[in-house]
């Protein structure tokens, strides 16, 4: 698996679907407080804006328009991230 195909499927089966959850739960919770802080908001804001980053990812791999150079720094700060949680 080269590095292109192991960034494509840590966004699709890890990252997005943690994205989404956090997502969800974010709408619930506001929801249930029928009422939403400004840092709850800006919480919600940053998920959906790193949800799209990810989707314009998995879609620039898919139509190939990502250098491997590029796809390498990607997938090494997002494994950072993922070893910091």
């Amino acid at each position: 698996m080269n590095t292109k195909e192991k960034l494509k499927n840590l966004l699709t089966v890890e990252i997005i679907p943690d994205l989404e959850e956090a997502i969800d739960e974010m709408f619930s919770m506001i929801e249930k407080a029928k009422m939403a802080s400004i840092a709850d908001k800006e919480e919600l804001k940053d998920l959906q804006e790193m949800h799209s980053e990810c989707k314009d990812i998995v879609k620039e791999l898919d139509a190939d328009e990502m250098a491997e150079d590029e796809a390498e720094e990607i997938l090494k700060e997002l494994m950072d991230a993922k070893t910091l949680e």
